[in-house]
């Protein structure tokens, strides 16, 4: 279990505008915290890819709705939650991007990306919720 020293909240339209202004907040966060540039890249791609399904599928960029989206630093990791409105999904039945038959599909490749890149990810609230968290390197 992870004991935190900083948590920032941030409240972000369900627009693709916001995409931009997350990369803004994780560059932030890298020289607030001193986020080192061997995990940054990943933190950034897995953040931006997080957010781009939160927007798109889990609010289905309805600008009435927000995204939740949280970093908690701890004494060996950072975590980040992100969470929409929408209704979730199944996570434990997602196609293998990797398949063949999904190979040359044009999206489907968040969540591979994602748990690839992070230390550790979990799925709350039906899969409205996931947190990413990777380690202090």
């Amino acid at each position: 279990m992870m004991t935190s020293s900083t948590i920032k909240h941030y409240t972000l339209d369900s627009t693709i505008e916001s995409l931009a202004k997350v990369e803004q907040i994780i560059e932030s966060l890298k020289e607030e915290f001193g986020i080192s540039e061997e995990i940054f890249g990943n933190i950034l791609v897995s953040i931006s890819e997080g957010m781009n399904n939160a927007i798109k599928h889990g609010n289905k960029l309805n600008a009435n709705k927000s995204v939740e989206f949280s970093f908690e630093l701890g004494a060996e990791e950072y975590q980040f939650t992100i969470m929409n409105k929408g209704s979730g999904f199944d996570f434990e039945n997602v196609p293998d991007p990797t398949h063949p038959d999904n190979i040359e599909k044009i999206d489907g490749r968040g969540i591979f990306i994602m748990e690839s890149l992070a230390d550790k990810i979990a799925y709350e609230l039906d899969g409205s919720k996931v947190v990413l968290t990777f380690n202090i390197v």
